[in-house]
């Protein structure tokens, strides 16, 4: 695992040591902030990499304290808090809280959300990848090939990006709900197999060299098509 710096922010500090040990026995290196304040001093005076951090706190909260990493960092934030009521979680992700995770927890859920997190924004460290004559731009969310460029919607996006940054790797429905929707997500996973069908749409639509494969049984995984 590459050097990973994670920034807890909680006004608790029994929470913090908590999250830390947890996170620290993954081998992560954890740096603790008890306020929004001097976790914004600190994300300054180090290159952090993940923000676990509770809403209700003194001088700036954790929606304040989300305003503002976005706007300057882009790096994933995993909210914690006593709240659980839809609405204040709906204003965390307008914010652009990555993630939820509501009090009382299991620390092992922080340590998968962390992980989980972790993984789909390593995804966007580059660019652009390429696979056969298709190009994914992960700034403008658009796919090319035959000098034809179209935007995704998003989980199509993230979906296809998916797929193409480990091709040839077989997926399974679950693995692709679990880190496309996320550990919370509860509908069906037919919801995969529709969007599945829309992507192939969009890479027949600029006649690209690559296909989403079924594997029966198994999942999906995008190969180069050399017909």
């Amino acid at each position: 695992m590459n050097h990973v710096n994670v920034l807890v922010v909680d006004d608790d500090a029994n929470i913090r040591e908590l999250i830390s040990i947890f996170l620290s026995g993954e081998g992560y290196t954890v740096i603790e902030a008890e306020n929004g304040q001097e976790a914004l001093t600190l994300l300054e005076e180090n290159n952090i990499q993940i923000v676990v951090v509770d809403v209700m706190m003194p001088e700036v909260d954790g929606y304040e304290l989300t305003k503002e990493v976005k706007k300057y960092y882009d790096i994933p934030i995993l909210m914690v808090t006593a709240k659980g009521e839809s609405q204040d979680k709906l204003k965390g992700f307008d914010l652009g809280v990555d993630d939820y995770v509501v009090k009382p927890f299991d620390p092992l859920e922080i340590v998968a959300r962390v992980k989980a997190l972790l993984r789909r924004f390593q995804l966007l460290s580059d660019k652009n990848i390429f696979v056969g004559n298709l190009t994914i731009n992960q700034i403008k969310y658009e796919i090319s090939a035959n000098d034809q460029s179209i935007t995704l919607p998003l989980k199509e996006f993230e979906l296809l990006l998916k797929l193409a940054s480990q091709a040839g790797r077989i997926f399974t429905r679950n693995d692709l709900i679990e880190q496309i929707w996320g550990l919370d997500y509860e509908g069906d996973e037919r919801t995969v197999d529709v969007h599945i069908k829309r992507v192939r749409e969009r890479l027949r639509e600029i006649k690209a060299t690559v296909e989403i494969v079924t594997i029966r049984g198994l999942g999906y995984k995008l190969e180069e098509n050399h017909a």
